[in-house]
């Protein structure tokens, strides 16, 4: 029984949702989404709240009976509040700028890594060793903040890299010197 997919989703007051065949599409204050769902999921809105059902109980079904629930409760989310992730860099001479449409990694490479921001994704500079990814979609937020930490991923001896915000990185003891 999936209890992520039998979740009933409240619509909050200045969204919209409409649900035309297979796609849904929310409308907020922050952006509007779209998302086709498969036709073996019915999605109804019923007194400003979702209900999502499957047709049968095949395993394939029900994995996207959950599947389709969280990412409409994602949609919702984002068009309302807004996702963003954190980033910084820790190590000497790391740091991130901000310039437009692109950001400016300096990780220790012999030149600064130069990244474009996809469309309806911001990148703000907390400081230069810190920056927010922020955007409407999820997945994009997530996809761009883990393409900057690909540019130096933390190292596990000196901590060395880019980490998102709280991310622990576990240390290693180096090597011991022969006696």
């Amino acid at each position: 029984m999936s209890r992520i997919g039998n979740r009933v989703l409240s619509i909050p007051t200045g969204v919209t949702v409409n649900i035309v065949d297979n796609t849904i599409t929310v409308k907020g204050p922050k952006g509007e989404l779209n998302y086709t769902f498969d036709k073996t999921i019915s999605v109804t809105n019923e007194d400003n709240k979702l209900v999502i059902k499957r047709e049968n109980d095949t395993k394939q079904v029900k994995s996207l009976h959950g599947t389709t629930n969280a990412l409409i409760a994602n949609m919702i989310k984002g068009v309302s509040q807004g996702f963003e992730k954190g980033l910084e860099a820790v190590g000497v001479g790391y740091r991130f700028n901000v310039s437009g449409k692109k950001v400016i990694i300096n990780a220790g490479y012999s030149h600064p890594v130069e990244l474009v921001v996809p469309e309806g994704l911001s990148v703000e500079g907390v400081s230069n060793t810190e920056i927010t990814v922020k955007g409407i979609d999820k997945q994009k937020v997530s996809e761009f903040a883990a393409n900057i930490r690909k540019v130096r991923e933390p190292e596990p001896y000196k901590g060395k890299g880019i980490r998102y915000k709280g991310e622990y990185v576990r240390r290693k003891e180096g090597k011991k010197a022969a006696k």
